[in-house]
């Protein structure tokens, strides 16, 4: 996986006016032997990985727009937080992953539930939370467009990003901690529906049926259709190619996937 330096990342942006510097951001890592952390969160206007990359080479201008993106300015937070915490690596999926190759994006995509399991701490940012404390009730007047929560809660790609870590942080939209997996684990079960162990001590060794899974991703929504499946591979422990434009055949590939895995008929259910 490539991760991002922490210190090269910070450091550029100290130094950033000075165009004639170059910095190695990134650098491909092994994550079952690297320690580091990982960001979950909402897409907005995001950074590429292109753009990461090219940030000094690119035109004044161009470069000062860059830097002005909510996107970007995430990243810069989250080095912050990275840093602050003594690690010195951090993965993030908006900047980490070149998708102009799609065998990188395939590879990366089958192995996010293992990245995610296997960072130290998963950093989730709540940029629609400006209270300096979790939301305990629903809220639709405020959340209306996610169920009364926040609308991460509501996004397919962050189930598994909240299953897999063992510690998860969440921040508020001024990236002020509001609260850990275990200290939250009771109102995340009441949004989420996941059982309060499976949280506190994630998936391995619970006896859950096919169907109970899928409960979690049922109200859960994708920008792209074929996400619906891709984001649930790492739940049932599958791999399978991406073929973006296939469009509901995903998840018709997800089952067979995992009938092959498993006798487990509550699967017909869905």
């Amino acid at each position: 996986m490539k991760l991002l330096n922490v210190e090269v990342v910070l450091n550029r942006e100290k130094d950033i006016h000075r165009a004639e510097s170059e910095f190695d951001v990134l650098e491909e890592l092994d994550d079952k032997t690297t320690s580091y952390a990982i960001l979950s969160h909402r897409w907005g206007v995001e950074i590429t990985y292109e753009e990461m990359i090219g940030l000094m080479k690119m035109e004044e201008r161009k470069r000062a727009d860059v830097r002005k993106r909510d996107g970007y300015q995430k990243i810069i937070k989250s080095c912050k937080q990275a840093r602050k915490d003594g690690h010195k690596w951090l993965w993030i999926d908006t900047c980490c992953i070149d998708k102009r190759s799609s065998a990188e994006l395939s590879e990366a995509i089958n192995a996010m539930y293992r990245w995610y399991q296997n960072a130290r701490v998963c950093y989730v940012y709540l940029n629609d939370v400006d209270e300096s404390v979790f939301p305990t009730e629903r809220d639709n007047s405020k959340f209306d467009r996610s169920n009364g929560w926040p609308e991460w809660f509501m996004r397919g790609w962050t189930l598994q990003e909240l299953i897999a870590p063992e510690q998860v942080e969440f921040f508020n939209k001024n990236w002020v901690p509001i609260g850990s997996k275990p200290r939250l684990a009771p109102i995340l079960e009441k949004i989420t529906r996941i059982p309060r162990e499976v949280l506190t001590d994630g998936l391995v060794g619970k006896r859950l049926s096919v169907a109970q899974l899928m409960s979690w991703a049922a109200d859960r929504k994708t920008t792209r259709m074929e996400d619906r499946a891709y984001s649930l591979m790492g739940l049932f422990g599958v791999n399978m190619p991406m073929l973006y434009g296939e469009g509901e055949r995903a998840f018709q590939r997800l089952q067979l996937e995992i009938i092959r895995i498993s006798n487990d008929h509550s699967i017909f259910a869905w």
